[in-house]
């Protein structure tokens, strides 16, 4: 009896905190989906200043006084999953990559554009003994690509910049542990992904013929978004997400001079150190994680609509602008005196 007793004042206190948040205009849980998962299905994965709010707990330490909860989903179905959740209103915010995002919009998904997210660098790998060594020579080979995500679009991208379509591949569609698996036992010619490639480079089983270092115009973008419905309710929980991502970029972007802490941290996804290292050597970790909505970020998300629409990827196209919302951003990078410490970067051509 005493056990049933400790068990019901328990769900009471639950249910109380739950009750009482929604009495201030306050959710109860603040539902967050990521769009990936870490090596060996991880709920964790690495690389962006929105993996440093994950794994350092920053929304869970922000919310936590008043009793609201946060509930990371990580997918691997990757971006396709997270509409889905937008669809289904089972998701409240999360990072995504620019084609999923842009197909979500234009099939009519009520998103809000809050902050962008990382650059992210590409690579096309291939077995470690084949003879294919150029974009060129893939013609007619089998290409592993996960459909619906910015790989996609990236790769018909790099794909057009060396004289191919995507029709003179045979693309198949894998999702990343998939691809990589069939790489290793060469059931396909090549595949395009992330930094992880670089780990089955270094284990011997593959080899990279390109990355899209050094060349951001063929590379994925991605951005911080909300759903609409959730944004029009709780402005307030809103802001303090946004706050929340600011201050992650920001600890990321003070370690630039001396990342190993960085990379060492998001070895909890799985991936190792190296792969992070080499993947960020010569770049700029705070300029490649600015959280502002700038002149190239605009100029990226229009090219992008358009070449989707271009690809065959969606119907229609539509403006950005409307699309975006800066209210939240403007008014943390104020409060936290952080105007001008990203520098906004110019259109990308």
């Amino acid at each position: 009896m005493r056990r049933f007793w400790t068990r019901l004042t328990s769900v009471l206190l639950v249910a109380g905190v739950a009750w009482s948040a929604h009495a201030l205009g306050r959710p109860s849980t603040i539902r967050v989906s990521n769009p990936g998962v870490g090596a060996g299905n991880r709920p964790a994965v690495g690389g962006s200043a929105w993996s440093v709010v994950h794994l350092n707990s920053l929304l869970e330490q922000e919310f936590k006084p008043e009793g609201i909860g946060v509930d990371w989903t990580f997918l691997r179905g990757a971006g396709p999953a997270v509409n889905e959740l937008y669809v289904n209103k089972l998701s409240d915010f999360s990072l995504l990559g620019d084609l999923p995002s842009i197909i979500g919009k234009a099939s009519g998904l009520k998103t809000r554009i809050l902050a962008a997210a990382t650059q992210t660098n590409l690579y096309i790998a291939v077995p470690a003994d084949s003879p294919i060594q150029r974009i060129e020579d893939l013609k007619g080979k089998k290409f592993a690509v996960f459909k619906g995500t910015c790989l996609q679009l990236a790769a018909a991208r790099i794909f057009e910049s060396r004289g191919l379509s995507e029709r003179d591949v045979r693309n198949i569609n894998m999702d990343n542990a998939s691809m990589k698996a069939a790489l290793v036992t060469k059931d396909v010619d090549a595949a395009i992904g992330l930094s992880d490639l670089l780990q089955l480079r270094d284990q011997g089983v593959a080899r990279i013929i390109y990355t899209t270092k050094g060349d951001p115009r063929l590379t994925c973008n991605s951005t911080i978004i909300g759903s609409s419905d959730f944004i029009e309710k709780y402005p307030d929980i809103t802001k303090r997400v946004v706050r929340t991502y600011v201050r992650g970029a920001k600890w990321l972007a003070d370690r630039e001079g001396a990342p190993t802490d960085v990379f060492r941290l998001w070895t909890r996804s799985g991936n190792p150190f190296s792969a992070f290292r080499e993947d960020w050597q010569g770049q700029s970790i705070k300029a490649a994680n600015s959280p502002l909505i700038d002149p190239y970020l605009l100029s990226r998300y229009k090219r992008s609509i358009s070449d989707a629409k271009r690809y065959g990827l969606i119907r229609e196209t539509f403006d950005v602008e409307p699309w975006v919302d800066r209210r939240f951003l403007d008014a943390v990078l104020k409060e936290e005196k952080l105007e001008g410490f990203w520098t906004p970067a110019p259109p990308s051509s």
